[in-house]
């Protein structure tokens, strides 16, 4: 096991693409640190500069106390697995795990030991006389797993490899790998552009877009406090709703007024969020100037309508996704903005009614405008 360092690491394609922007990031010895953005965010072509399958146009990368940029990829002591297994079809299980082995002239006897033990942890000792194309995409997915499990290196990198698998199998594979590292204590980097994948599976997430980090913690400092709009928007499932208003003060109390918008038409009254007195005292140099609310579906509920709540949004409820013991409300406040609520299913409710929504306003976040304004709370 070893530490991996990417000091100040850039990557620039021929013609000018900028995939990767001054990166720096620390992941300790025996982290599982996941890599996660949309599609061109970075963060494959960031895996693919550790692994030495591109070079670097700057900076520097560390595995271990060895700096690894002018080292070929096959003596970085690391094993990728990648998104489509890369497995050899006319190899048997046992031969695909044992290959690398080989390569480097490891006792025929230690191949065995290695090859048995790694197919027992991952239960797939009954396959080691098949062929790739005998296997199903879970059985895939383990070969792959245990070629890379076999070579005993510092590092694993895995290249969105659950990607391939039906919605079900990317479950149990996903709680497979994490048990997995439990006992390996390998560190680990992971790439995805699954979000609910990367909170599951990451001591550490660190989200990227356009070619730079964003931020980088664990999973759920990321979702509770974002560092700005864009990590707070591809986070969480559904999407945090935004909200845009002003603060104003009104005798001792401090409010959130929401902006009109153009969802529905709009023309109603504009929502007022009263603001809990640490949110406000942080927020009151922003009094009268444009800011962004953002609240997750998860932290709007339905009001009572005995109790006179006044942090509430009236909302027209156009569409109603039933999940079980939750539904998804999509619909549009009064003043026309664009609203998710994920609250406790019940009958009766379905579009074209009108319901009023309690902010849980200790959980909102307040963000500068701008896709990716900065989180006002955060300092």
């Amino acid at each position: 096991m070893a530490r991996v360092s990417l000091q100040h690491i850039a990557k620039t394609f021929p013609g000018g693409h900028a995939a990767v922007r001054d990166v720096s990031l620390e992941i300790a010895d025996g982290e599982f640190l996941v890599l996660v953005g949309p599609s061109g965010c970075g963060k494959s072509t960031t895996l693919r500069l550790v692994a030495g399958l591109e070079e670097a146009t700057t900076g520097m990368i560390m595995i271990g106390d060895r700096v690894v940029n002018e080292v070929h990829p096959k003596d970085r002591d690391i094993a990728m697995v990648f998104q489509n297994y890369a497995l050899y079809p006319h190899m048997s299980v046992y031969k695909n795990m044992a290959f690398a082995l080989k390569l480097r002239r490891v006792a025929r006897a230690e191949i065995e030991r290695r090859v048995m033990g790694t197919a027992r942890m991952l239960g797939i000792e009954e396959l080691l006389d098949r062929k790739p194309r005998a296997l199903s995409g879970g059985q895939r997915q383990r070969v792959a797993v245990g070629r890379a499990i076999v070579r005993e290196p510092k590092a694993f990198l895995f290249d969105e490899p659950l990607s391939n698998l039906d919605a079900k199998l990317r479950v149990t594979t996903r709680a497979e790998l994490k048990a997995l590292h439990q006992r390996l204590k390998t560190t680990t980097i992971y790439v995805t552009h699954d979000q609910e994948e990367a909170m599951t599976l990451g001591d550490r997430i660190a989200v990227m877009h356009k070619g730079q980090l964003q931020q980088v913690a664990p999973p759920l400092e990321v979702y509770r406090r974002p560092t700005n709009r864009f990590v707070a928007s591809f986070v969480g499932t559904p999407p945090m709703n935004f909200i845009d208003g002003t603060i104003t003060a009104e005798g001792d109390a401090t409010l959130f007024v929401e902006k009109p918008g153009s969802v529905g038409g709009g023309g109603g009254p504009q929502a007022r969020v009263r603001l809990t007195r640490a949110i406000a005292d942080g927020l009151l140099p922003m009094a009268g100037r444009a800011i962004v609310m953002g609240v997750r579906p998860q932290h709007l509920r339905e009001a009572d309508a005995a109790s006179g709540e006044d942090s509430t949004l009236g909302v027209q409820v156009g569409v109603v996704e039933p999940l079980g013991d939750s539904m998804d409300l999509h619909g549009a406040t009064a003043a026309g903005n664009a609203i998710v609520a994920r609250v406790p299913a019940r009958v009766g409710l379905s579009g074209g009614q009108f319901v009023r929504l309690a902010v849980d306003v200790g959980q909102a976040n307040f963000f500068a405008p701008g896709e990716e304004g900065k989180n006002l709370l955060l300092g």
